[in-house]
Protein backbone atom coordinates (compact mmCIF):
# COMPACT_ATOMS: atom_id res chain seq x y z
CA UNK A 1 0.00 0.00 0.00
CA UNK A 2 1.35 3.41 -0.95
CA UNK A 3 2.39 5.78 1.83
CA UNK A 4 0.88 8.68 -0.09
CA UNK A 5 -2.57 9.42 -1.46
CA UNK A 6 -4.09 12.02 -3.72
CA UNK A 7 -6.03 14.93 -2.28
CA UNK A 8 -7.71 18.12 -3.44
CA UNK A 9 -6.27 21.14 -1.64
CA UNK A 10 -7.75 24.65 -1.72
CA UNK A 11 -5.37 27.48 -0.89
CA UNK A 12 -5.27 31.27 -0.77
CA UNK A 13 -2.49 33.69 -1.58
CA UNK A 14 -1.77 36.98 0.17
CA UNK A 15 -4.39 38.72 -1.98
CA UNK A 16 -6.99 36.11 -0.93
CA UNK A 17 -7.12 34.66 -4.42
CA UNK A 18 -8.16 31.03 -4.17
CA UNK A 19 -6.49 28.16 -6.00
CA UNK A 20 -7.42 24.47 -6.22
CA UNK A 21 -4.81 21.77 -6.74
CA UNK A 22 -4.56 17.99 -6.74
CA UNK A 23 -1.64 17.07 -4.49
CA UNK A 24 -0.02 14.04 -2.91
CA UNK A 25 -0.39 13.81 0.87
CA UNK A 26 0.56 11.37 3.59
CA UNK A 27 -1.03 10.62 6.94
CA UNK A 28 1.53 12.96 8.50
CA UNK A 29 -0.21 15.83 6.66
CA UNK A 30 -3.60 15.12 8.25
CA UNK A 31 -5.00 17.16 11.11
CA UNK A 32 -5.50 16.10 14.71
CA UNK A 33 -7.98 13.38 15.55
CA UNK A 34 -8.16 10.01 17.23
CA UNK A 35 -9.48 7.93 14.32
CA UNK A 36 -7.98 7.55 10.84
CA UNK A 37 -10.26 6.33 8.04
CA UNK A 38 -9.65 5.04 4.55
CA UNK A 39 -12.14 7.08 2.54
CA UNK A 40 -14.03 4.80 0.16
CA UNK A 41 -16.83 7.07 -1.03
CA UNK A 42 -17.83 10.69 -0.73
CA UNK A 43 -20.12 13.15 -2.48
CA UNK A 44 -20.26 16.58 -4.07
CA UNK A 45 -22.79 18.67 -2.16
CA UNK A 46 -23.81 22.26 -2.87
CA UNK A 47 -21.59 23.37 0.02
CA UNK A 48 -18.66 21.49 -1.51
CA UNK A 49 -19.25 23.37 -4.74
CA UNK A 50 -19.07 26.64 -2.85
CA UNK A 51 -15.85 25.54 -1.12
CA UNK A 52 -14.05 24.51 -4.30
CA UNK A 53 -15.13 27.47 -6.40
CA UNK A 54 -14.74 30.02 -3.62
CA UNK A 55 -18.12 31.56 -4.43
CA UNK A 56 -19.00 31.66 -0.74
CA UNK A 57 -16.77 31.68 2.37
CA UNK A 58 -17.30 28.02 3.28
CA UNK A 59 -13.60 27.29 3.87
CA UNK A 60 -12.37 29.04 6.99
CA UNK A 61 -8.90 27.53 7.37
CA UNK A 62 -6.17 27.52 4.75
CA UNK A 63 -4.96 25.42 3.05
CA UNK A 64 -7.71 22.82 3.40
CA UNK A 65 -8.98 19.58 1.92
CA UNK A 66 -12.70 20.13 1.16
CA UNK A 67 -15.47 17.53 1.30
CA UNK A 68 -18.08 17.58 4.07
CA UNK A 69 -19.01 13.89 4.20
CA UNK A 70 -17.57 10.46 3.62
CA UNK A 71 -17.96 6.75 4.27
CA UNK A 72 -15.09 4.36 4.81
CA UNK A 73 -13.22 1.94 7.02
CA UNK A 74 -11.26 2.69 10.18
CA UNK A 75 -7.54 1.94 9.69
CA UNK A 76 -6.34 3.07 13.12
CA UNK A 77 -8.01 4.34 16.27
CA UNK A 78 -7.15 5.75 19.69
CA UNK A 79 -10.85 6.08 20.48
CA UNK A 80 -12.42 3.26 22.51
CA UNK A 81 -15.62 3.43 20.43
CA UNK A 82 -13.90 2.49 17.18
CA UNK A 83 -11.61 -0.32 16.09
CA UNK A 84 -9.72 -0.97 12.83
CA UNK A 85 -12.10 -2.50 10.33
CA UNK A 86 -15.17 -0.62 11.60
CA UNK A 87 -17.30 0.87 8.82
CA UNK A 88 -18.25 4.49 9.48
CA UNK A 89 -19.99 7.59 8.14
CA UNK A 90 -19.17 11.24 8.76
CA UNK A 91 -21.44 14.23 8.06
CA UNK A 92 -20.52 17.77 9.01
CA UNK A 93 -18.73 18.82 12.24
CA UNK A 94 -16.76 21.43 10.29
CA UNK A 95 -15.02 18.80 8.18
CA UNK A 96 -14.31 20.33 4.79
CA UNK A 97 -14.68 23.79 6.33
CA UNK A 98 -12.12 24.06 9.15
CA UNK A 99 -10.82 20.48 9.26
CA UNK A 100 -9.37 18.44 6.37
CA UNK A 101 -12.26 16.74 4.63
CA UNK A 102 -13.26 13.89 2.37
CA UNK A 103 -11.43 14.66 -0.86
CA UNK A 104 -8.37 12.61 0.07
CA UNK A 105 -7.55 8.95 0.39
CA UNK A 106 -7.40 9.23 4.17
CA UNK A 107 -9.18 11.32 6.79
CA UNK A 108 -8.32 11.77 10.45
CA UNK A 109 -11.15 13.01 12.66
CA UNK A 110 -12.53 12.83 16.17
CA UNK A 111 -14.28 9.56 16.86
CA UNK A 112 -17.19 11.45 18.39
CA UNK A 113 -17.97 12.79 14.92
CA UNK A 114 -18.56 9.33 13.46
CA UNK A 115 -21.61 7.11 13.28
CA UNK A 116 -21.64 3.46 12.21
CA UNK A 117 -22.43 2.57 8.64
CA UNK A 118 -25.85 0.87 8.89
CA UNK A 119 -25.81 -2.90 8.51
CA UNK A 120 -26.45 -3.96 4.95
CA UNK A 121 -25.61 -0.52 3.51
CA UNK A 122 -22.50 -0.05 1.37
CA UNK A 123 -20.26 3.00 1.49
CA UNK A 124 -21.51 3.88 -2.00
CA UNK A 125 -25.16 3.70 -0.90
CA UNK A 126 -24.43 5.77 2.20
CA UNK A 127 -22.95 8.51 0.06
CA UNK A 128 -25.81 8.31 -2.43
CA UNK A 129 -27.71 9.50 0.63
CA UNK A 130 -24.86 11.70 1.90
CA UNK A 131 -25.23 14.91 3.84
CA UNK A 132 -28.01 16.08 1.52
CA UNK A 133 -30.09 12.95 2.12
CA UNK A 134 -29.32 12.90 5.83
CA UNK A 135 -30.42 16.55 5.99
CA UNK A 136 -33.62 15.69 4.12
CA UNK A 137 -34.37 13.05 6.74
CA UNK A 138 -33.72 15.57 9.53
CA UNK A 139 -36.36 17.76 7.86
CA UNK A 140 -38.84 14.87 7.70
CA UNK A 141 -38.25 14.04 11.38
CA UNK A 142 -38.82 17.70 12.32
CA UNK A 143 -42.12 17.79 10.40
CA UNK A 144 -43.23 14.57 12.09
CA UNK A 145 -42.36 15.93 15.54
CA UNK A 146 -44.52 18.95 14.73
CA UNK A 147 -47.44 16.69 13.86
CA UNK A 148 -47.40 17.19 10.09
CA UNK A 149 -48.78 13.81 9.01
CA UNK A 150 -49.99 12.81 5.53
CA UNK A 151 -53.58 13.30 6.68
CA UNK A 152 -52.91 17.01 7.23
CA UNK A 153 -52.55 17.64 3.51
CA UNK A 154 -49.84 17.96 0.88
CA UNK A 155 -46.28 19.06 1.53
CA UNK A 156 -44.07 21.12 -0.75
CA UNK A 157 -40.39 20.45 -1.49
CA UNK A 158 -38.38 23.28 -3.03
CA UNK A 159 -35.24 22.75 -5.05
CA UNK A 160 -36.80 19.37 -5.70
CA UNK A 161 -34.32 18.21 -8.35
CA UNK A 162 -31.34 18.92 -6.09
CA UNK A 163 -29.62 16.71 -3.57
CA UNK A 164 -31.85 17.46 -0.57
CA UNK A 165 -34.95 17.77 -2.70
CA UNK A 166 -34.75 14.44 -4.49
CA UNK A 167 -34.28 12.48 -1.27
CA UNK A 168 -37.02 14.48 0.47
CA UNK A 169 -39.47 13.76 -2.37
CA UNK A 170 -38.62 10.07 -2.28
CA UNK A 171 -38.92 9.69 1.51
CA UNK A 172 -42.05 11.79 1.92
CA UNK A 173 -43.88 10.03 -0.90
CA UNK A 174 -43.01 6.61 0.51
CA UNK A 175 -44.39 7.73 3.88
CA UNK A 176 -47.70 8.55 2.22
CA UNK A 177 -47.48 12.32 1.78
CA UNK A 178 -48.80 14.01 -1.33
CA UNK A 179 -45.65 15.83 -2.44
CA UNK A 180 -45.68 19.03 -4.48
CA UNK A 181 -42.22 19.35 -6.04
CA UNK A 182 -40.98 22.82 -6.98
CA UNK A 183 -38.19 23.00 -9.56
CA UNK A 184 -36.79 25.35 -12.14
CA UNK A 185 -35.99 22.45 -14.45
CA UNK A 186 -39.07 21.55 -16.45
CA UNK A 187 -37.22 18.65 -18.02
CA UNK A 188 -37.07 16.91 -14.64
CA UNK A 189 -40.85 16.59 -14.28
CA UNK A 190 -41.00 12.92 -15.23
CA UNK A 191 -37.99 12.14 -13.02
CA UNK A 192 -39.64 13.81 -10.02
CA UNK A 193 -42.93 12.02 -10.65
CA UNK A 194 -41.01 8.74 -10.79
CA UNK A 195 -39.54 9.60 -7.38
CA UNK A 196 -43.07 9.99 -6.04
CA UNK A 197 -44.09 13.62 -6.57
CA UNK A 198 -47.86 13.99 -6.95
CA UNK A 199 -47.50 17.40 -8.57
CA UNK A 200 -44.62 19.38 -10.06
CA UNK A 201 -44.69 23.19 -10.13
CA UNK A 202 -42.37 25.75 -11.65
CA UNK A 203 -40.17 27.50 -9.12
CA UNK A 204 -41.20 30.78 -10.76
CA UNK A 205 -44.47 30.45 -8.82
CA UNK A 206 -42.46 30.94 -5.62
CA UNK A 207 -39.59 33.17 -6.71
CA UNK A 208 -41.30 36.56 -6.78
CA UNK A 209 -41.70 38.80 -3.69
CA UNK A 210 -44.20 37.15 -1.36
CA UNK A 211 -47.54 38.50 -0.24
CA UNK A 212 -47.95 38.57 3.56
CA UNK A 213 -50.48 35.74 3.21
CA UNK A 214 -51.25 33.67 0.17
CA UNK A 215 -53.77 30.95 -0.54
CA UNK A 216 -53.27 27.97 1.78
CA UNK A 217 -51.72 25.31 -0.48
CA UNK A 218 -49.84 22.89 1.78
CA UNK A 219 -49.63 21.67 5.37
CA UNK A 220 -45.86 21.80 5.46
CA UNK A 221 -42.71 21.87 3.45
CA UNK A 222 -39.02 21.19 3.08
CA UNK A 223 -37.11 24.22 1.82
CA UNK A 224 -33.51 24.16 0.62
CA UNK A 225 -33.68 27.49 -1.22
CA UNK A 226 -34.36 30.36 1.19
CA UNK A 227 -34.97 33.91 0.00
CA UNK A 228 -38.24 34.74 -1.75
CA UNK A 229 -38.98 31.03 -2.19
CA UNK A 230 -39.08 30.38 1.54
CA UNK A 231 -41.12 33.54 2.12
CA UNK A 232 -43.70 32.35 -0.42
CA UNK A 233 -43.79 28.82 0.99
CA UNK A 234 -44.50 30.23 4.46
CA UNK A 235 -47.20 32.56 3.16
CA UNK A 236 -49.00 29.61 1.53
CA UNK A 237 -48.72 27.19 4.45
CA UNK A 238 -52.03 26.16 6.01
CA UNK A 239 -53.09 26.99 9.55
CA UNK A 240 -50.90 25.25 12.13
CA UNK A 241 -48.50 24.00 9.47
CA UNK A 242 -44.71 23.95 9.52
CA UNK A 243 -41.80 24.38 7.14
CA UNK A 244 -38.37 22.82 7.69
CA UNK A 245 -35.66 25.13 6.32
CA UNK A 246 -32.23 23.69 5.61
CA UNK A 247 -30.63 25.61 2.75
CA UNK A 248 -29.89 28.92 1.07
CA UNK A 249 -29.37 28.14 -2.60
CA UNK A 250 -31.61 31.09 -3.45
CA UNK A 251 -30.28 33.48 -0.83
CA UNK A 252 -29.68 33.84 2.88
CA UNK A 253 -32.27 36.56 3.42
CA UNK A 254 -35.92 35.98 4.33
CA UNK A 255 -37.90 38.88 2.79
CA UNK A 256 -41.25 37.91 4.22
CA UNK A 257 -43.86 38.84 6.80
CA UNK A 258 -44.71 37.76 10.33
CA UNK A 259 -48.30 37.23 9.14
CA UNK A 260 -48.02 33.44 8.63
CA UNK A 261 -46.67 33.06 12.17
CA UNK A 262 -49.12 35.25 14.05
CA UNK A 263 -52.27 34.79 11.93
CA UNK A 264 -51.99 31.15 10.92
CA UNK A 265 -49.76 29.72 13.66
CA UNK A 266 -47.23 28.53 11.09
CA UNK A 267 -43.88 27.32 12.44
CA UNK A 268 -40.48 27.68 10.79
CA UNK A 269 -38.29 24.75 11.79
CA UNK A 270 -34.57 25.37 11.46
CA UNK A 271 -32.53 22.32 10.42
CA UNK A 272 -28.81 22.14 11.15
CA UNK A 273 -27.07 19.02 9.91
CA UNK A 274 -23.52 20.06 10.79
CA UNK A 275 -23.66 20.01 14.61
CA UNK A 276 -26.72 17.79 15.15
CA UNK A 277 -26.36 15.63 18.29
CA UNK A 278 -25.40 11.99 17.92
CA UNK A 279 -28.79 10.59 18.96
CA UNK A 280 -30.52 12.57 16.22
CA UNK A 281 -27.94 11.43 13.67
CA UNK A 282 -28.42 7.80 14.61
CA UNK A 283 -32.20 8.15 14.36
CA UNK A 284 -31.88 9.83 10.95
CA UNK A 285 -29.72 7.03 9.56
CA UNK A 286 -31.99 4.38 11.07
CA UNK A 287 -34.98 5.97 9.35
CA UNK A 288 -33.07 6.34 6.07
CA UNK A 289 -32.55 2.59 5.99
CA UNK A 290 -36.23 2.08 6.81
CA UNK A 291 -37.89 4.75 4.66
CA UNK A 292 -35.73 5.40 1.61
CA UNK A 293 -36.45 3.14 -1.34
CA UNK A 294 -33.16 1.59 -2.50
CA UNK A 295 -34.35 1.45 -6.12
CA UNK A 296 -35.15 5.16 -6.03
CA UNK A 297 -31.73 5.76 -4.47
CA UNK A 298 -30.15 4.34 -7.62
CA UNK A 299 -32.37 6.53 -9.80
CA UNK A 300 -31.47 9.75 -8.03
CA UNK A 301 -27.69 9.23 -7.96
CA UNK A 302 -24.81 9.20 -10.41
CA UNK A 303 -21.23 8.08 -9.81
CA UNK A 304 -17.99 9.87 -10.66
CA UNK A 305 -14.33 9.27 -9.89
CA UNK A 306 -11.95 11.43 -7.84
CA UNK A 307 -10.88 13.14 -11.08
CA UNK A 308 -14.42 14.41 -11.65
CA UNK A 309 -14.84 16.24 -8.35
CA UNK A 310 -13.63 19.71 -9.36
CA UNK A 311 -15.70 19.89 -12.57
CA UNK A 312 -18.77 18.61 -10.74
CA UNK A 313 -18.33 21.28 -8.07
CA UNK A 314 -18.80 23.92 -10.77
CA UNK A 315 -21.70 22.02 -12.35
CA UNK A 316 -23.66 21.76 -9.10
CA UNK A 317 -23.56 25.53 -8.58
CA UNK A 318 -24.63 26.09 -12.19
CA UNK A 319 -27.71 23.92 -11.63
CA UNK A 320 -26.49 21.18 -13.95
CA UNK A 321 -26.55 18.32 -11.46
CA UNK A 322 -29.62 16.15 -10.88
CA UNK A 323 -30.02 14.44 -7.52
CA UNK A 324 -27.00 13.00 -5.76
CA UNK A 325 -23.42 12.56 -6.92
CA UNK A 326 -21.35 9.73 -5.44
CA UNK A 327 -17.57 9.86 -5.67
CA UNK A 328 -15.94 6.42 -5.86
CA UNK A 329 -12.57 7.17 -4.30
CA UNK A 330 -11.10 3.96 -5.73
CA UNK A 331 -12.20 4.91 -9.23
Amino acid sequence: MSDTFRAILVSRDEDKKQSVDVVDMSEDDLMEGDVTIAVEATTVNYKDGLAITGRSPVVRRWPLVPGIDFAGTVVSSHNPDWQPGDRVILNGWGVGEVHHGAYAGRARVKGDWLVPLPAGMSAHEAMAVGTAGYTAMLCVLALERHGISPSRGPVVVTGAAGGVGTVAVSILSKLGYAVIASTGRAGETDFLRDLGAAEVIDRAELSQPARPLGKERWAGGVDAVGGHTLANVLSMTAYGGAVAACGLAGGMDLPGSVAPFILRGVSLLGIDSVMAPRDIRLEAWRRIVEDLDRDKLVALSTTISFDGIIATAHDILDGNVRGRVVVDMAG
